[in-house]
């Protein structure tokens, strides 16, 4: 059986150049950074080159680079260390409807600490209007999050025209960059923001390790107590071996990124052209034409899209229905619902992601095996029988 991976939201797969990079560090170079040593030497030498990678690949300075276990633990320690280091100027808030759950529940969480909150909505592609946000800042408030691009429809935001409007206001604005960091040019110092989230396994490093950046300047408090790593901002002994393979993915995604970006978007919008030829009633979801690259996402109505997911799999052909941290919750996703699309048909959701491995051929496959999925499944649906009953009655 065909084989067929295209959940590459999820995570990407390791490149051999950064397992490579990482093997001597799980092994003879074990050494602890912070050690006044040999061994703590070679592993402290081999961080700070990741650091000055990763800052390369987003326009920063090293030293603006906090490294942490994962986009989430990033976007936590944004969110309520920039949020708690503002409060004594105001405590209010402002994120997106779409935003990824660990900006979304740590701005809830602020919320049990006193703060208020306030919600940008967004149009039927998922696009925040700039002046949407003007009009959701206070003068209480201290911090703006948005997100670079959904990680569930592809859509990208105009994070410098948002970023602006925070300036203008005085505000600290910060963009979760975990879908776009990598994969698309980001600059920091061209889009105006003062923090950044990025994470390794988008962009073909290991599982585990992520970054914060936060522009010299900027207060922020600590997110873990305990020793002086990573400028005293980070506690606890580095994860030296996903660090250094954190700065060779950063390396190798600056290096080829033009020539990724073509891949993915030749495959990419030759399916969201054809898939909806070969199968009635679908809707493509995010922006049409500002998207990520290797991004395309569609609702299919009147069934299920944990059972696509399931049936899909059996066929050796792995997708996901929205993001991977809600997939198994078996709910609708809040960013289809906050761009109005009806619960029902939220329920239908299927995101195709690409990945340097694709090829023509897998999308032929999709294109094979998924319209008679679809159908044996509508044959089951009481909603589509409803439909089809209807339609017959109106002729």
């Amino acid at each position: 059986m065909k084989k067929v991976y295209l959940d590459n939201a999820s995570t990407t797969p390791l490149l051999p150049e950064v397992r490579e990079a990482m093997l001597p560090f799980l092994g003879e170079d074990f050494g602890n950074p912070s050690c006044l040593h040999d061994w703590g030497d070679t592993a402290r030498e081999a961080m700070e080159n990741a650091r000055t990678e990763v800052a390369q690949l987003i326009g920063a300075d090293a030293e603006e680079i906090i490294f942490t276990a994962s986009g989430t633990e990033s976007n936590n320690f944004a969110v309520k260390g920039l949020a708690l280091a503002q409060q004594n100027e105001g405590k209010h808030v402002v994120v997106s409807a779409i935003e990824h759950f660990s900006v979304l529940h740590s701005a809830k969480t602020l919320e049990k600490w006193g703060f208020e909150l306030s919600l940008v909505p967004v149009d039927r592609y998922g696009v925040i209007d700039p002046e949407d946000v003007r009009r959701s800042i206070r003068k209480d408030t201290v911090l703006v999050s948005i997100m670079h691009a959904n990680n569930e429809v592809g859509t990208i935001e105009p994070i410098k025209e948002i970023a602006k409007v925070a300036k203008e206001r005085g505000v600290v604005f910060h963009t979760d960059a975990v879908a776009t960091a990598g994969t698309i040019p980001v600059d920091v110092r061209e889009l105006g923001i003062d923090a950044l989230s990025l994470a390794g396994n988008q962009f073909y490093g290991p599982k585990g390790v992520g970054a914060l950046w936060v522009r010299k300047g900027v207060r922020i408090l600590p997110f873990l107590d305990g020793g002086v790593q990573e400028g005293g901002r980070r506690a606890g002994t580095e994860n030296i071996p996903a660090i250094v393979g954190l700065g060779k993915a950063a390396e190798l995604a600056r290096m080829h990124m033009k020539t990724r970006i073509e891949h993915l978007s030749r495959l990419r919008n030759r399916l969201l052209t054809e898939l909806p030829n070969k199968i009635d009633h679908v809707v493509v979801t995010g922006h049409p034409q500002n998207r990520l690259p290797g991004h395309a996402s569609f609702c299919v109505e009147f069934i299920e899209g944990e059972a696509m997911l399931m049936l899909l799999n059996s066929q050796g052909v792995a997708v996901t229905s929205g993001s991977a941290c809600t997939s198994r919750a078996l709910k609708a996703s809040h960013v289809l619902i906050a761009m109005g699309l009806p619960h029902a048909l939220a329920q239908g959701s299927l995101l195709f992601s690409f990945g340097l491995d694709n090829t023509s051929e897998d999308i032929d496959y999709v294109l094979e095996v998924l319209p008679p999925i679809v159908d044996r499944l509508r044959q089951m649906s009481p909603l589509y029988a409803k439909f089809t009953k209807t339609s017959k009655g109106g002729q």
